[in-house]
């Protein structure tokens, strides 16, 4: 059989939806072969690569209360690099996750993060698996950068948002779930308030780093579901982000299957 990979791009709770297409893929019968993944799909991608199913991540999503959430915004209240520690947030992967250690999980996965210095991305394969993700999801200004093997780490989105260049030797059928999403404001003439316009022109600069990769190597199957209007820290919109995707899942499966079948007996 074909090997997929499957590579989760970033936008914050947009990113909700890789659940929905982790589980279109086992729906269909198959398993992705390698993951790689960027900010929320670090997140979900790592939750997923450790043993833990669509259905397990959708529940321990589903169940978080504010005063949950509101438990791991640890406020950095000294800090100069960040406004949360993320600290708390590290003891929920922790908690949650049955393995944290690459060398341990069910799926090979690949995590990017910045090097904040180098300029530049820096893969995760191996070491601590919360380590990664809570270094890939680290959006400049409001999560305190991550200090790992000499390197001040920061958001991978700031140079690879959708990391499926990173698996491309790795699998037969590569698979790019691009959850940006799209903005349509009610008045163009409105100015943005200032979170608005931080967390929007970082996602166009992410925008414009996918449109770059996608002229020099495209995957096999590229998804943008459109996501309409989702802000990146509106992750109390689960159930609207869920269902926005309805459409996007049904021709997802279709696509998958024609992309999967054996080519004169080959695979």
């Amino acid at each position: 059989m074909k090997r997929i990979g499957i590579a989760l791009g970033g936008g914050g709770a947009k990113g909700f939806c890789h659940i929905e297409f982790l589980r279109a893929i086992e729906e269909l019968g198959y398993r992705p072969s390698i993951i790689s993944g960027t900010s929320i799909g670090a997140v979900i991608g790592g939750m997923y690569a450790s043993g833990m199913s669509p259905s397990d991540i959708q529940t321990v999503i589903s169940e978080l209360k504010l005063l949950d959430i509101g438990k791991m915004v640890d406020i950095s209240i000294f800090g100069m690099s960040g406004f949360v520690k993320g600290k708390a947030l590290e003891e929920f992967f922790n908690n949650t996750m049955p393995v944290n250690d690459f060398a341990k999980l069910r799926i090979p996965l690949k995590i990017v993060a910045t090097d904040f210095w180098k300029r530049d991305e820096h893969v995760f394969d191996k070491g601590s698996l919360v380590t990664a993700m809570r270094a890939s999801m680290s959006l400049p200004g409001i999560f305190e950068p991550v200090q790992s093997g000499g390197r001040v780490l920061v958001d991978g989105g700031c140079v690879n948002p959708l990391p499926y260049d990173i698996i491309r030797g790795q699998c037969d059928v590569l698979v790019a779930v691009d959850v940006s999403g799209t903005k349509v404001p009610s008045d163009p003439n409105t100015s943005p308030n200032i979170f608005e316009s931080i967390f929007t022109t970082f996602q166009i600069m992410q925008a414009s780093i996918v449109q770059g990769m996608m002229e020099k190597l495209q995957p096999d199957l590229y998804v943008k579901p459109e996501l309409k209007n989702v802000r990146m820290l509106e992750f109390y919109k689960y159930e609207e982000i869920k269902k926005g995707v309805d459409g996007d899942i049904r021709k997802f499966k279709d696509d998958l299957q024609k992309l999967m079948k054996p080519v004169f007996g080959i695979f």
